[in-house]
């Protein structure tokens, strides 16, 4: 199988197992299944971001939530022990479908061991496409969910989840997030926790 063929079945393979979501999100009068919709951002935002993305953090950018509804965060304790258990097991689940889905479509299990790294977000901060795939979760989250999450909780909530998203970021990340089309008051809220 050529090379263009592998890639074009993998992100078939991986919008196929993210179409079964049952949770959809509405987005400029169509409605997707939410982690469709969430892949297509992420790849949408690794395109304009960083346009000569290898492989492998192209894959692994849209496979980053693969099918992360069945894992229910609400199935954990409460609090942040049941929080990085949560996120731990997802972690795991992610690698291991996106794995079966690569092996399938005919990846070397070196690339699949590479994209596997990715996910489970290795040197951070020192290995520059984990820092991409990390820059571009923050990046689209930012844009497409901040808001949401804050009309859920209060700002100290908020501020605190944007110094945590700030920190993770490159250089590079926050000047793309300081352009990214917010609201005002979006925009206020993260300038605030920047300066805190």
């Amino acid at each position: 199988m050529v090379a263009e063929e592998k890639f074009t079945n993998a992100i078939e393979q991986f919008d196929a197992a993210n179409k079964e979501d049952p949770n959809t999100e509405e987005w400029q009068g169509k409605s997707y299944p939410k982690e469709l919709l969430y892949a297509i951002r992420m790849t949408e935002k690794l395109n304009g971001f960083a346009p000569n993305a290898s492989e492998a953090l192209q894959l692994a950018t849209r496979c980053q939530h693969i099918q992360r509804w069945k894992i229910p965060r609400d199935t954990y304790e409460e609090g942040r022990k049941g929080y990085l258990k949560w996120r731990q097991d997802l972690q795991k689940f992610h690698v291991d479908k996106a794995s079966e889905i690569l092996k399938e479509v005919g990846y070397e299990q070196e690339v699949i061991d590479q994209i596997a790294f990715l996910l489970q977000k290795k040197q951070l901060h020192k290995n520059e496409e984990t820092q991409t795939l990390e820059d571009v979760i923050c990046l689209v989250f930012l844009e497409y969910y901040f808001e949401d999450f804050a009309a859920k909780h209060p700002e100290e909530k908020q501020l605190d989840v944007l110094r945590k998203t700030w920190r993770k970021m490159s250089t590079k990340g926050h000047d793309a997030a300081l352009q990214l089309p917010l609201s005002h008051q979006a925009k206020k809220t993260i300038t605030n926790a920047i300066k805190g």
